[in-house]
This record gives C-alpha cells, structure tokens and sequence, in this order.
C-alpha cells in the first residue's frame, strides 16, 4: 500500500470502525511525536531557553515594547503560562517590564539590551532548527506542510 493509500485510509472515517484505531496512526499522537522531535533539536542547539521563552524574545524583537497579554496573544499563550516566562526572562536580565503611562495596572515588556543581543545571535540557530526539523522533507513537501499545519492552527 503506498503512501497515499495509506493516508486515505486514515481519512476515511466512514470505512473505519472501532477495531481499526491504531494510535500510532492518529493525528494528535503523530503530531506529538512531531513536537517532541522538534524540542529536541531545539535543546540540542539552544540549550539556555525554552521554546516558549525563545518565542517571547523573538516577538519581542519583532514589535518592541507590548504589554504582558497582548505578548502572550501574539506568542499562543494563556496569561498565567507568559506571565513564568516573562519572570523567568527578567530574572535572567533579557526583559524589562515597567508600568503603562496612563494605565498603570498595564504591565509593558520590553528587550534589555542583553535580550536584544542574545536573540540576534540565536535567530541563526533557529533557523538551522526549523531546517533540521523539516530535513526528512523535499521543498514541496514543506510548503505544502507549513501551509496544512497553518490551516490546522
């Protein structure tokens, strides 16, 4: 059975019934087992920060100074989760936080220049993780991938 075949084999749910589920054959497990490959390629390469505190210091980078939640929308985490990797961070001297102008309950988060220059050097990395990640694929399999897994975020 090729590839393809077996692909529509698990699509097909109409065919399928309870006998036939196989765990290693379900989306969430693959895609765990996708992640955890993922994360170890990045604890292999970047072995100081987190995953999560990476995409905090990386979107810090792109927009500058946000507020704590407006960062944790911007990087898919809860409120409670980017509030330990922001105190994490600042413990560490990358971050800063400091109080809204007007709106002093507003906690703003912004790069110290020791976080500036700590995430300038690690984007080359990431980018040797993302293409070490996706090694197993051909370009076209990439594109097509990325634009799935987007679809499904």
């Amino acid at each position: 059975m090729s590839g393809d075949d077996n692909l529509l084999k698990l699509v097909d749910a109409e065919e399928a019934d309870d006998h036939d589920y196989l765990l290693q054959e379900q989306v969430g497990f693959i895609l765990r087992k996708a992640h955890q490959r993922h994360v170890s390629i990045f604890a292999a390469r970047i072995a100081d920060l987190t995953p999560p505190q990476f995409a905090a210091l990386a979107k810090l980078r792109d927009v500058g100074e946000t507020s704590q939640n407006q960062l944790g929308t911007l990087i898919a985490m809860d409120a409670a989760t980017v509030k330990g990797v922001i105190d994490r961070l600042k413990a560490r001297g990358l971050v800063e936080l400091s109080r809204h102008e007007v709106d002093k309950r507003r906690l703003l988060v912004n790069l110290t220049a020791e976080g500036r220059e700590a995430i300038e050097r690690l984007i080359p990395l990431a980018r040797e993780i993302t293409q070490e990640t996706l090694a197993p694929l051909t370009n076209k399999e990439i594109a097509t991938f990325m634009k799935l897994l987007a679809k499904l975020a």
